[in-house]
């Protein structure tokens, strides 16, 4: 997510607290990010490492001439999908099976600087990508935030130390001016209006701070106490609660265990069935809504109808973080009060809570198809985007140990259409052949894991993958007698014929069709006129036109924003197999406006492409060639290329030929990196440009 001037993304995170402090780290940060190209910050949990990182971010876009980029992995459980999420922050969404080669050639020549926040769970995998990348992109610095350091070479290391603490020789007014105590005060105003420190309470602010050792996370745990609270019963309790931990001793705890005990003792605080709720909404990595907490977390102790009020209560209690979104408020749990919880889950509760977690999101996953030709598949795009770190968190359970394999494949093959719109095709890939490792057993579960497997391998160009894929998937199809996986199978394909040069492929494409109809699936027959048409475009262009055409009156006639899109999308293919570039553009823009208001990667890169065959067509070379650049990058980043998508590979080769003959070399490739620069925004901004006759 992009933090630099001009450059902010939708998903940047945002401080929600004013930031208080912390000038001296603030310069040792600057200073050493003078001298190395690895810096990394470290501390106990709560001492404010990703706060700290994420100013520095902001105040240090303007140094960076390619920008900077903040990559959040705390929500991340799976290793084998850290590079996808980097390439998602570099606005490349997808960057393969073998991610990094694309990852080193979009920063090859970047001066940049990369955060990485929260990596002490993903240690050895950040370690090597951070590795790699240091070493093939000489002009990258990487900020690293980690309870541990990554032992790569060359990295310097800064401990980020807990907030200073008034000496026990303090004045009044340096105890208010010290800084743990200043962030105990704006915290404790914002629950106690008007509170600030005096000669009255001075000496009981200093000893919380001490007590808490500084910690700015416990100090906001303990702030917000004070609307019930006085803050000298504020010091008794920690007192109480540190000395039954310390055997009575008045030693301070050391301080890796402060926030711990700072998180029993505000445990021990929340009602029970606050402390229940605590612990069961730590199961969710990316935030969660009301109705999602009521649907999942109640029963089992938790009554429905109370859980307003308990959530309430988290939040005043800074257990929870409200954020008000577009769609309503949705709540999130610090990392480290996440962990907290997770520790807290019950064996026995986990266990019913898990099988309702997945459930929710297989049911939600099965509602917000995007391969459904309804209205509202915008609104069904951005909550699937919303809750994937969620949805990942389900699969990863489905696929481990004692999980429910044909939930989770029912899961991951129910988003395919997702995976491609959002460019994630490697990541769609990796979680169907996770289960479908997981759970061999025929079904029909594995066959629509298999024929969505299939598909995105060839949407990658990858048809030797998809070959085994579709054996089995036919095989197994024919064998379950489900009529509807049949048609899936036969439709997925002639999809991989097409794409492999083999015109019968439209004959599989039409039966398959004829199937769909038969069985009423309006949804199906969508899907499969869009593949016809745009697939089959090459063979039969006259065809593909009608089909497109069917599919339009469809999708307009159901409001079907993204599958209108789809349509324009095919109609401009086969219109420009037509010979027809005029209304191939007309169409394609159409397409490239409606795809832009999601980033859908896969359709925005096709009209790139697409558009810069018309400018070739129109005798501008050098737009041709700029637009083959932007669309160049976002090929790479969907580990795809129009060399390897039959229906691309002739009009790619003959735009770029026309181009590099009407240029001087110089020219051409002066074009194509300036595409390659452009983010996507921008890209879909110039291909829109209306330039010339």
């Amino acid at each position: 997510m992009p933090i630099s001037d001009g450059m902010a993304g939708k998903d940047q995170p945002v401080e929600v607290t004013s930031f208080i402090g912390r000038q001296r780290e603030m310069s040792d940060v600057r200073r050493l990010l003078r001298k190395t190209r690895l810096l990394t910050l470290t501390g106990v949990g709560g001492v404010g490492k990703t706060r700290l990182a994420l100013r520095m971010a902001q105040s240090l876009g303007g140094c960076f001439p390619s920008g900077v980029e903040f990559v959040e992995l705390a929500t991340l459980e799976d290793a084998d999908l850290l590079e996808p999420t980097v390439a998602t922050a570099l606005g490349l969404r997808d960057s393969g099976r073998h991610a990094t080669p694309v990852l080193v050639d979009h920063l090859a020549d970047k001066r940049m600087l990369l955060v990485l926040d929260n990596c002490e769970h993903l240690l050895q995998a950040c370690g090597d990508l951070v590795d790699r990348l240091l070493r093939a992109a000489p002009r990258l610095q990487i900020l690293i935030t980690s309870r541990h350091t990554l032992g790569v070479t060359g990295e310097q290391v800064l401990p980020v130390p807990p907030m200073p603490v008034p000496t026990a020789d303090a004045t009044v007014r340096g105890i208010a001016r010290c800084e743990a105590v200043r962030l105990f005060t704006e915290r404790a105003a914002g629950v106690r209006q008007g509170f600030a420190v005096d000669a009255a309470n001075a000496p009981a602010v200093a000893r919380l701070s001490q007590r808490l050792d500084g910690i700015p996370l416990a100090i906001e745990l303990a702030a917000v106490r004070l609307r019930t609270t006085p803050v000298e019963e504020l010091v008794r309790q920690l007192d109480d609660r540190f000395d039954v931990l310390t055997g009575g001793s008045s030693t301070a705890l050391p301080r890796h265990q402060t926030l711990r005990a700072t998180m029993e003792w505000s445990f021990g605080l929340c009602s029970p069935d606050e402390q229940l709720l605590w612990s069961r909404l730590s199961m969710f990595p990316g935030g969660v809504d009301l109705e999602t907490v009521e649907a999942i977390c109640s029963g089992d102790g938790i009554a429905r109808e109370d859980m307003f009020d308990l959530v309430a209560g988290l939040v005043d209690k800074s257990v929870l973080a409200g954020e008000r979104r577009d769609t309503g408020v949705r709540y999130r749990m610090l990392e480290s009060i996440r962990a907290y919880g997770r520790e807290r889950l019950a064996a026995a509760d986990e266990q019913a809570l898990r099988r309702r977690y997945v459930d929710h999101y297989r049911q939600l996953t099965e509602q917000n198809r995007l391969d459904h030709v309804v209205s509202d598949q915008l609104e069904r795009f951005r909550m699937m985007h919303l809750e994937l770190p969620n949805v990942r968190h389900a699969l990863d359970l489905c696929f481990s140990p004692g999980g429910d394999g044909s939930a989770g494949l029912e899961i991951a093959s129910a988003l395919w259409a997702y995976w491609i719109l959002d460019g994630a095709l490697t990541e769609g890939r990796h979680w169907l052949e996770r289960g479908l490792e997981f759970m061999p057993e025929p079904g029909t579960a594995r066959v629509r894991a298999l024929w969505a497997d299939a598909l995105l391998a060839i949407y990658q160009g990858d048809g030797a993958a998809a070959t085994p894929l579709l054996k089995e998937c036919r095989t197994l199809a024919r064998r379950t007698g489900d009529e509807s996986a049949i048609a899936f199978a036969i439709q997925t394909s002639g999809v991989a014929a097409l794409s492999a040069g083999d015109p019968r492929g439209f004959e599989l494409l039409e039966d398959a069709l004829a199937r769909h109809r038969a069985l009423g699936d309006i949804h199906a027959v969508g899907v499969n006129l869009y593949h016809t048409a745009a697939f089959g475009a090459v063979e039969d262009p006259d065809r593909a036109t009608a089909l497109g055409a069917e599919l339009l009156e469809l999708s307009e006639a159901r409001d079907a924003s993204l599958f209108q899109a789809y349509a324009m999308l095919a109609l401009g293919s086969a219109a420009w197999k037509q010979g027809d570039w005029r209304r191939t553009e007309a169409m394609i823009r159409k397409a490239l406006m409606i795809m832009g208001v999601v980033n859908d990667r896969w359709g925005l890169t096709q009209c790139l492409e697409i558009l810069a065959w018309t400018a070739g067509a129109r005798g501008q070379h050098e737009r041709a060639a700029r637009l083959l650049g932007a669309a160049h990058e976002l090929w790479q980043a969907l580990d795809s290329s129009p060399t390897g998508l039959r229906h691309q590979l002739h009009s790619h080769k003959r735009c770029e030929a026309q181009a590099r003959q009407a240029l001087e070399t110089r020219v051409f490739n002066a074009a194509f990196r300036d595409g390659r620069k452009l983010r996507l925004d921008p890209a879909v901004a110039y291909a829109l440009e209306d330039d010339g006759p």
